[in-house]
C-alpha cells in the first residue's frame, strides 16, 4: 500500500465527521434533514474518496477514473460550502438571509463550471532573463506538476503534447522541475509515450510524488519517452550547464552544499532543477543562475492560494535578485496538472517560456 494511500484512509473517518457537519448545517438553512440520511450519505461520499483509489493504485481503469473526477469535484464543492455556509450563518446573525439562501448556494457551482474548465486548458507565459555569459540567445520552456494518474492522464499529456507541438522551431528544450506522476494510479511503460511525438529535447529531475508509484516506474516510462533524467547529475546544452538536484525522499542520497560547487562551470548559464521552491538563496551562494521549481501549483485555487503564500516565500512566478552584479532568477510555476482536484481559479495550468537574452 503507497504513502498516498495509507493517507486517505488514515483521514477518512475525520472526512465522514466533516461531511456529516458540513450536509447537517447547510440542510439547516432550509429546514434540516434526518441526521440517518446524513450520515448515509457521509459513508457514501467516503467510500467515493477510498474505493478508487485502492482500485487505481492495482490497475488504472476509466471507471475509477471517472469516479476520482467527480470526487474531486465534490471536495472542490465541500471547501466551497464550508466557506460560504459559515459565512452565511455568520450574516444572517446581522441580516434575514432566507429569501436569498439558494441563490447564494448556487453561486459556488457556477464558480466550479469556470474552475473545472479553466483547469483542463493551457495558458503559455512567456518571461525574459539576462544572462551576461551566455552564448546564444535561446528558449526554454519551463513546466512542472504534470502529476500524471487517475485526475491526469492520457488526455492530459495529449494536450500538453499539443501545446509543445506548435512550441516546435520556438522553443529549444523543455525542462520538467517534477512530479511527472502523481502516485495515485500504477505507472506503467507506455504512460508517457505522447511526450515521445514532440520534436524538442526534454529534461526531467523527479519531485517527492515520482516517488510513490515508484521511481523506477516512472524512469522506465521517461526512457520509453526518450525523455533525458537528471538525477542528481548535470548536462550541458547550448552554452546552459544544468544540474538536476533530486527531492531527497527516503533513501534518496542528497548531494550536499560542497559537491554542488563542483558543478558549477563559470564559462556558462548555471541552472539547477530542483522541485521545491527552497535554498534559491544557497543555490545562488553557489554559483546557479537560474533555479526552475514547481511543487506550490500556485495554492491551485482561492483560498488555497492565500495559505500557499503563507508556506511558501515563493509561491509562483519569476523571481529575481542581484549578487555582486550578476543577476540571479528563481522561476517557479504553477504547473500543468492538478492534484486530487480538477479544479483551478485564480492559477492557471501553464508553459512558461523563459526567453534567455544577452545582457
Amino acid at each position: 500500500m503507497s504513502h498516498r494511500t495509507r493517507r486517505i484512509i488514515g483521514t477518512a473517518p475525520f472526512l465522514g465527521i466533516f461531511y456529516f457537519f458540513l450536509i447537517k448545517y447547510t440542510f439547516l438553512l432550509f429546514g434540516g434533514l434526518n441526521d440517518w440520511v446524513i450520515l448515509f450519505i457521509s459513508l457514501i461520499l467516503v467510500l467515493l474518496h477510498i474505493l478508487p483509489t485502492l482500485f487505481e493504485e492495482r490497475k488504472s481503469r476509466f471507471i475509477t477514473r471517472v469516479l476520482a473526477n467527480i470526487y474531486g469535484i465534490i471536495q472542490w464543492l465541500s471547501v466551497m460550502y464550508l466557506i460560504e455556509v459559515v459565512l452565511i450563518y455568520i450574516i444572517c446573525s446581522f441580516i434575514n438571509l432566507k429569501s436569498y439562501i439558494l441563490a447564494l448556494l448556487m453561486i459556488v457551482p457556477l464558480i466550479g463550471i469556470y474552475a473545472y474548465y479553466h483547469a483542463h486548458i493551457i495558458v503559455i507565459k512567456e518571461k525574459n532573463l539576462t544572462f551576461d555569459n551566455l552564448k546564444e540567445e535561446i528558449s526554454v520552456a519551463h513546466i512542472s506538476d504534470l502529476h500524471y494518474g487517475f485526475l491526469m492522464n492520457n488526455g492530459a499529456f495529449n494536450r500538453l503534447k499539443n501545446a509543445l507541438v506548435q512550441l516546435e522551431g520556438d522553443v529549444d528544450l523543455v525542462i520538467i522541475s517534477g512530479d511527472l506522476a502523481d502516485g495515485s494510479s500504477v505507472i506503467n511503460e507506455d504512460d508517457f509515450k505522447a511526450l515521445s511525438e514532440i520534436n524538442i529535447p526534454i529534461i526531467f529531475t523527479p519531485g517527492n510524488h515520482d516517488y510513490y508509484p515508484g521511481i523506477d516506474n516512472v524512469k522506465a516510462a521517461c526512457k520509453k519517452a526518450n525523455i533525458i533524467i537528471l538525477d542528481n547529475e548535470s548536462m550541458e546544452f547550448k552554452g546552459l550547464n544544468i544540474f538536476g538536484y533530486s527531492f531527497s525522499y527516503s533513501n534518496t542520497p542528497c548531494i550536499s552544499s560542497d559537491e554542488l560547487y563542483n558543478y558549477i562551470n563559470q564559462d556558462k548559464v548555471n541552472i539547477i532543477i530542483y522541485h521545491t521552491p527552497k535554498n534559491w538563496e544557497t543555490f545562488t551562494k553557489i554559483g546557479f543562475d537560474l533555479q526552475l521549481s514547481g511543487h506550490t501549483h500556485g495554492g491551485q485555487f482561492h483560498p488555497g492560494i492565500f495559505f500557499s503564500e503563507l508556506v511558501f516565500k515563493y509561491n509562483k512566478g519569476l523571481f529575481e535578485n542581484n549578487m555582486g552584479d550578476k543577476k540571479h532568477y528563481l522561476s517557479v510555476t504553477t504547473g500543468v496538472g492538478v492534484m486530487d482536484i480538477p479544479m483551478r481559479w485564480g492559477t492557471d495550468s501553464e508553459i512558461v517560456i523563459l526567453r534567455f537574452k544577452r545582457l
